[in-house]
């Protein structure tokens, strides 16, 4: 399976590494041109490639959105009709600007994603996890100090193939649910970037207050 990445950033380039260590291939783009990413392939290996965003959007069978969210409207959404997009991003209004809605709660960050992405089946993920923490944490199945990442989404079929995408890079997983709960582990929640196993992480997501 391939996995495309728009963007690659510090969340980009754990999950590719990760992924291609479980026998994952990425292709790799960010929005400066795939010339600019040259070292980074060359440093992630044979399995890795660069590509413009929206080759990497077509070639991938699961794509990964990992921009600053105030980059989002510029995003292309050709390529991604039927395709499991996984959403890391986060709201931080000093770097994105002032987004009304995000600010009321009347909505959520993978809500927007799945607005400009309206054919894709959106999950949020890897949004509550340092990317320093991707590859030291992760730990094989069934040891007992095996971390919890929360995911939330609409389609069923997307957050099973972003469940098994997890599970095989060192991480249980847990559904929070449909996509709106993904406020349960935005940014200034207390599950978020929690190390935490199932038990303690379903506690700390029902403390989010909507």
């Amino acid at each position: 399976m391939k996995i495309g990445f728009i963007g690659s950033g510090h969340i980009g380039q754990a999950v590719a590494a990760s992924a291609i260590q479980a026998g994952y291939s990425v292709v790799m783009s960010n929005s400066r041109g795939p010339e600019t990413l040259a070292e980074l392939v060359r440093k992630l290996g044979p399995n890795a490639k660069a590509a413009a965003s929206e080759q990497a959007a077509r070639e991938g069978d699961i794509v990964v959105v990992t921009v600053p969210l105030r980059a989002l409207p510029q995003l292309p959404i050709s390529g991604l009709a039927g395709k499991t997009v996984i959403d890391t991003m986060n709201y931080y209004p000093s770097r994105d600007g002032r987004i009304e809605a995000l600010d009321h709660g009347s909505t959520t960050t993978s809500e927007l994603t799945a607005e400009h992405f309206p054919d894709a089946h959106v999950v949020k993920a890897f949004n509550s996890i340092f990317a320093t923490d991707i590859g030291p944490t992760a730990k094989p199945k069934g040891d007992p100090r095996r971390r919890t990442l929360p995911i939330a989404g609409d389609d069923a079929e997307a957050k099973k193939a972003v469940t098994e995408l997890i599970e095989s890079i060192g991480f249980d997983v847990y559904d929070a649910g449909p996509l709106h709960e993904g406020f349960r582990f935005q940014n200034g929640t207390p599950a978020y970037c929690a190390r935490a196993n199932r038990t303690d992480l379903i506690d700390l997501l029902n403390q989010a207050k909507e």
